[in-house]
C-alpha cells in the first residue's frame, strides 16, 4: 500500500471543519484590521531565501527542499529551486517587483502551505501550513512606527480570544539593530569559547558562525549555560531602546499582557528590533503558536528600497493541535439551527439528545427538503437524521447540533408535535416559527 510520506498527513473530516473554522475567522479579523490577501508561488528561486534567511540559518542549511532545475534544451540555462519554508521573503519579493510602496502602507495577509525537512514532531509536519501577515510599506507611511508592531500584537491577541485560545501567553524581546547585534554576536562567542566544547555540536557550529542562534537551542543539558551568557537588552543603542520601551507603554495601554523574555531570539536573520512569540500551554515543551518580529532592512537586502515592516506566521497545525480541547464548542459556535427546527429525540433507556431536523415520514420528507433549501438560501442552517440511525447506540449525532441555545420566551413559535414510529423510537418534532428570521436577512 502506497501511504502519505513522513511528515505530510491528510487533513480528514470532520477536523476539517475545525481548520475551515479557524481560516473564516482570520479572514475576518483581517478584514476588519484592514488587511488584504497575498498569494505568492509555493517555490522560489533558492537565493532568495538564502539571502533573506540567512546561509547558516538551520531552515537554509538543512531543512529546505531544493532542486536543480535544469533547462529544456542544451542553450536553456538552468537555475536553482526551493519549496517555499516561509512565507516573509516571498511577500517582501513581490512587494519590490510590483512596486508596491507606490500604494503607502501595505497590510498583507496569507495562508498556505509551507515545506520544511525538519523532524515530524507534535503540531509539527514536514508540509504545514501558515497564516501570516506582512505591514510593510515606505518610512514616509509609519511602517517604523511602535504603534505598528503594537497594532500587530493586539490584533493577534483579538484573533486567539475570538478562536476561544485561552491562556495564551505573549513573550516579548528586541533584537537591536544590526550595530547592536555585531557588538553582542562578539561578545557571545567570547563567553562562549570556554564552554562550547560542553555543548551540543549544532551548539558548536553556531558559535561560530552565528552565535544568536544559541538561543534556539532546546537540548535540556546545554540550557544552564545559556542561561548564563550575556543578554542582548544590555546592547540596544538609545533609538532602538526608545522603541522597545514605546511598544511595551502602547501594549499596556491597550491592555494586551505580556512578559519579558531576552533570551527570545527569531530563528531567520532577517528579524531587527521587536521579536514576538505567543505560547500556549496544551502544546507541551514545544509551546509556540506564533512568532514574529521587525525586519527593517530586509528589503534592501533583496535590491529593494528602504520599507520597514514587521509581521508574523501562525503555524496553523499547531493551532489547531491547541483549539482541539474545545472542539465541540467550536464547532457549535455559529448556532444557526434553532432558527429552524428544534427537533429532540426520544430512545427507550436513554436521555433526551438534540438530533437536528428529522422527518422520517414519506409524506413529509418533501416538506422538509423544501424547507432547508429555503432555509440555506438565508444562511440557515439544518439537516436531516434518520431516527433508526439515531436510534443505534454506537451513533453520535454531529457536534454542531448538540447543546443548543434554548429557545427564549421572546421568539414566536408554533409547536406541532408528531408522533412517528420508526424502529421503536419515538421522535417529536417541534416546528418553530422562522419568518421573522427570514424577512429580517432579505
Amino acid at each position: 500500500m502506497i501511504r502519505a510520506v513522513r511528515g505530510t498527513r491528510d487533513l480528514l473530516p470532520p477536523e476539517t471543519a475545525l481548520w475551515n473554522y479557524v481560516e473564516t475567522m482570520v479572514r475576518e479579523v483581517f478584514r476588519v484590521y484592514n488587511f488584504q490577501e497575498i498569494r505568492t508561488p509555493i517555490f522560489e528561486e533558492t537565493q532568495l531565501f538564502a539571502r533573506s534567511v540567512g546561509e547558516e540559518t538551520d531552515i537554509v542549511s538543512k531543512e529546505m527542499y531544493t532542486w536543480e532545475d535544469r533547462g529544456r534544451t542544451a542553450s536553456d540555462k538552468g537555475q536553482s529551486l526551493t519549496l517555499r519554508p516561509e512565507n516573509t521573503a516571498g511577500a517582501v519579493r513581490a512587494y519590490i517587483e510590483h512596486k508596491l510602496w507606490d500604494r503607502g502602507l501595505n497590510k498583507l495577509y496569507y495562508i498556505g502551505p509551507q515545506f520544511r525537512r525538519e523532524r515530524p514532531q507534535k503540531g509539527r509536519y514536514r508540509q504545514f501550513y501558515q497564516i501570516g501577515a506582512e505591514v510593510i510599506g515606505p518610512p514616509t507611511a509609519g511602517s517604523e512606527s511602535p504603534a505598528r508592531d503594537a497594532e500587530l500584537l493586539e490584533l493577534l491577541a483579538t484573533l486567539l480570544d475570538r478562536l476561544g485560545i485561552a491562556d495564551w501567553c505573549l513573550q516579548l524581546n528586541s533584537v537591536g539593530c544590526p550595530n547592536d547585534r555585531a557588538a553582542y554576536n562578539e561578545a557571545l562567542r567570547k563567553a562562549l569559547e570556554p564552554v562550547v566544547s560542553n555543548m551540543c555540536v549544532d551548539c558548536q557550529r553556531r558559535a561560530v558562525t552565528n552565535p544568536l542562534r544559541v538561543f534556539d537551542c532546546k537540548v535540556p543539558e546545554d540550557q544552564p549555560i545559556i542561561d548564563k551568557l550575556p543578554r542582548i537588552s544590555h546592547y540596544l543603542d538609545e533609538p532602538c531602546r526608545n522603541h522597545f520601551d514605546e511598544v511595551q507603554q502602547i501594549l499596556k495601554a491597550v491592555g494586551v499582557p505580556f512578559t519579558i523574555n531576552d533570551r527570545l531570539v527569531r530563528g531567520l536573520d532577517y528579524y531587527t528590533r521587536t521579536a514576538f512569540e505567543f505560547t500556549h500551554g496544551a502544546l507541551g515543551a514545544q509551546n509556540a503558536i506564533l512568532g514574529g518580529g521587525r525586519y527593517d532592512g530586509l528589503s534592501e537586502s533583496l535590491g529593494g528600497p528602504k520599507a520597514p515592516g514587521i509581521g508574523f506566521a501562525i503555524g496553523e497545525d499547531r493551532l489547531v493541535l491547541a483549539l482541539q480541547q474545545t472542539a465541540e464548542s467550536v464547532q457549535c459556535k455559529p448556532g444557526l439551527c434553532r432558527y429552524a427546527f428544534r427537533g429532540k429525540k426520544r430512545i427507550p433507556g436513554r436521555d433526551w439528545i438534540n438530533s437536528g431536523l428529522v422527518s422520517l415520514a414519506a409524506r413529509r420528507r418533501f416538506m422538509t427538503i423544501r424547507l432547508l433549501a429555503t432555509l440555506g438560501r438565508f444562511a440557515l442552517g439544518a439537516t436531516i437524521f434518520s431516527a433508526a440511525a439515531l436510534a443505534q447506540p454506537t451513533h453520535q449525532p454531529p457536534p454542531e447540533f448538540l447543546d443548543w441555545p434554548e429557545i427564549t420566551e421572546g421568539e414566536k413559535q408554533m409547536r406541532a408535535p408528531l408522533v412517528e414510529k420508526d424502529s421503536g423510537a419515538e421522535v417529536l418534532v417541534w416546528r418553530v416559527h422562522v419568518l421573522d428570521e427570514v424577512l429580517s436577512r432579505n
